[in-house]
């Protein structure tokens, strides 16, 4: 009895490795350098002139690439920055990225879109380091509307952090550096969706090691 026992918590064990669901990250190539990398697309929420992503070089780049992909306009405050990836549509997802915020007055920092159904219906997490906070968005017909934030989070500019999100039905949890800090429950927003990266206004912000897992797999 002891023995099977211990056989059937092996095989509940290989089933959920085998079942996992598998990370797949996205790598900067030097062909990019100066543009929009093959398979991603600049767009904005709101109006006005902004919105411009291309592949830089960085040495420190978490991923030794030395490449990093940058939001380099200075754009008006209302303006959001997007820069989408075309491959794939995810419900259940779970995004990671390295980024470093970079210069921006009105603004810095930036995150993640997902569950994007066009530029003005999606979901938003940022954090931003001249406020110092975390927050949650949905966008709906071009309107944000704050979902939760945390606020009193202290990095320093022009280093490499982490973020991340999970989205699973209804339930959404937002991590920094491997911390949680946000949890929300909300299903505006149902369908599946491409995702991205977000920034506002003036936020020049390179990001690094996109990573998408489809949680519905």
């Amino acid at each position: 009895m002891r023995a099977l026992t211990w056989g059937t918590v092996c095989l509940f064990a290989l089933t959920a490795v085998v079942g996992a669901a598998e990370p797949k990250t996205w790598k900067l190539t030097r062909d990019s350098l100066g543009k929009v990398p093959a398979g991603w697309v600049a767009a904005k929420t709101g109006s006005g002139e902004g919105s411009v992503w291309s592949v830089v070089a960085d040495n420190t780049a978490p991923s030794k690439s030395g490449l990093a992909l940058a939001q380099t306009a200075a754009g008006p405050s209302a303006l959001f920055n997007l820069c989408v990836m075309q491959d794939g549509n995810y419900k259940d997802v779970e995004l990671r990225v390295n980024f470093k915020a970079v210069k921006g007055d009105k603004d810095q920092g930036g995150g993640f879109v997902w569950r994007y159904q066009d530029a003005n219906n999606y979901y938003v997490a940022r954090f931003n380091p001249l406020e110092d906070n975390y927050r949650l968005y949905q966008v709906i017909a071009g309107k944000r509307t704050q979902l939760v934030t945390k606020e009193d989070i202290k990095i320093p500019t022009g280093t490499w952090h982490t973020l991340a999100v999970k989205h699973v039905g209804d339930k959404i949890e937002c991590s920094l550096d491997g911390r949680k800090q946000l949890e929300a429950t909300d299903a505006t927003i149902q369908k599946p969706g491409k995702v991205g990266l977000w920034t506002k206004a003036d936020a020049q912000t390179y990001f690094d090691n996109f990573q998408v897992t489809d949680l519905g797999k």
